[in-house]
């Protein structure tokens, strides 16, 4: 068990992804968010017609996706405004972010995937995606790409306690989970997993014991997001009905419960999200959600004050 901050966790107190990007790369990644059109097997039929219930994705993805368009045109305006906002900008990745980016056919997804790679300022891909939609064949596929440019799969883990994925219908247990994150690390691809803290049916405890279970496996790097009830999903109408049967984190809670997980997590799985931001016309509740640019800071001066760091108490 460490006794001393790591000194690669700076001030933050914990790993993060972009300063190993950029170490990595040689300066700043940044990731052009696309929707291609894909869908969900929860929202087509295949497992369900109203997806998991905590899910409307215009609340993950940037206001310019929400008008489809080609992924060549995409790409221009993302390139654009990021360049704009960070313009110490050395390299972008496609990211293949609305809905399950690995659901269709064979060809026509390495079709799309093509055609973000063939963008002149496109030097990478990371493809967001559910646990049960990687097939093999596809998984060979992001292998061989993986030899020629960087391919970072993103997998919605959501939660390790199969009670509370029942409880928000996402239609695949944890053990898919596992199985999927395993099988693309073998292929030597980084995995980033996504875990959404507040489920109903989640405990503390089991919420905490995440993290000693993530540490097992072979992730680069996680996304944390605190639960937030976003207008037009079911959810919503269950809260809208009774607010006590769905009780969420408040932000000191949150940054407490986020603390006790990072001191328990791996020093070696690097964070890349910290927390939701969900915007304030499609947020119910909570009532005191704060801007990630203040959330972050706030949890790396909680973890100051408590003189801990990520991996503390890590077993190993």
């Amino acid at each position: 068990m460490n006794h001393d901050v790591p000194h690669r966790f700076g001030n933050h107190r914990y790993l993060r992804y972009h300063d190993l990007q950029a170490e990595q790369y040689g300066g700043r990644v940044q990731k052009v968010s696309l929707n291609a059109g894909f869908t969900c097997p929860n929202r087509d039929g295949t497992l369900g017609r109203r997806g998991c219930t905590f899910c409307n994705n215009a609340g993950f993805t940037p206001a310019y996706l929400h008008r489809l368009r080609g992924v060549q045109q995409q790409l221009d305006e993302g390139v654009a405004r990021l360049r704009v906002r960070y313009p110490n900008t050395r390299h972008f990745f496609a990211y293949f972010q609305a809905y399950t980016n690995t659901y269709g056919e064979l060809e026509s997804l390495k079709a799309q995937y093509e055609a973000a790679l063939a963008h002149p300022e496109v030097g990478g891909l990371v493809i967001g995606t559910r646990p049960d939609c990687l097939p093999d064949s596809l998984l060979d596929y992001f292998g061989e790409l993986g030899q020629r440019v960087p391919v970072e799969i993103e997998i919605g883990i959501e939660s390790c306690n199969d009670a509370a994925l029942r409880r928000v219908k996402r239609g695949h247990d944890f053990a898919a989970s596992v199985d999927a994150i395993r099988r693309v690390a073998v292929r030597g691809l980084p995995v980033t997993g996504h875990l959404l803290f507040g489920l109903p049916g989640e405990t503390r405890e089991s919420q905490l014991e995440a993290a000693t279970t993530l540490s097992r496996l072979p992730l680069a790097s996680l996304k944390l997001h605190q639960l937030q009830i976003i207008r037009g999903t079911a959810m919503a109408r269950d809260w809208r009905r009774n607010p006590a049967s769905l009780p969420l984190l408040g932000i000191a809670d949150y940054v407490e419960l986020v603390v006790d997980f990072l001191e328990r997590l791996s020093p070696t799985i690097a964070i890349q999200r910290i927390g939701s931001e969900v915007p304030a016309r499609l947020r119910l509740a909570p009532d005191d959600a704060i801007p990630l640019s203040a959330l972050q800071p706030r949890i790396a001066a909680r973890l100051a004050e408590r003189q801990t760091w990520q991996g503390r108490l890590f077993g190993g």
